[in-house]
């Protein structure tokens, strides 16, 4: 969390350990959100990728991935601290929140933010339930009062594989957000 963050991205909660790549967020190698990112920042969806240890699977560099996202002033966390996986998998009609995140706590370690995104679905629908507010379109945003503040709220393409929209599609939407927030 770092304390200079103009904007918090909120996912669901992450896949099962096996699925993950790094102790980091978004840490399956299959979800596209640090390509998403490397195509945004840096013109390369390969940016933030590294050989991976096991027969050349592809694994992500978690100390850069970190980096970035404290210069740019980007914190991210999941909608929900407990779930109860229903069929065993990370897709979301799949998980039932056991525990929201206290969304209010998050907000009082980053003054300087007034952006949230939700990666995903189920993290708007649970996101609008804390807000009191009606869920966005994708690709759009809300503004609503939280936590003593005005806050948008953003409701991007899932960044999952499974989410039907190219990776090109899905950079273009997070363009526009992070060019209206200033961030680009």
């Amino acid at each position: 969390m770092p304390e200079n963050a103009q904007l918090l991205m909120l996912g669901s909660f992450p896949p099962p350990k096996e699925r993950w790549c790094m102790e980091f967020f978004y840490p399956n190698p299959q979800n596209d959100m640090w390509r998403i990112m490397g195509q945004i920042f840096f013109g390369d969806k390969t940016h933030f990728e590294r050989p991976g240890t096991k027969a050349g699977k592809k694994a992500f560099n978690r100390e850069e991935i970190i980096s970035f996202c404290e210069a740019k002033g980007i914190s991210i966390f999941d909608t929900a601290q407990a779930v109860i996986r229903l069929q065993g998998n990370a897709a979301d009609e799949h998980l039932e929140i056991v525990e929201p995140t206290d969304i209010a706590a998050l907000l009082q370690q980053i003054p300087s933010c007034h952006d949230i995104c939700c990666t995903g679905g189920k993290a708007a629908q649970t996101l609008a339930e804390t807000l009191h507010c009606a869920m966005p379109k994708v690709g759009e945003y809300t503004e609503t009062n939280f936590a003593d503040r005005t806050i948008r709220f953003w409701r991007m393409p899932s960044s999952s594989r499974a989410y039907p929209l190219s990776l090109d599609k899905k950079a273009a939407a997070y363009r526009r957000m992070f060019e209206t927030i200033g961030m680009l």
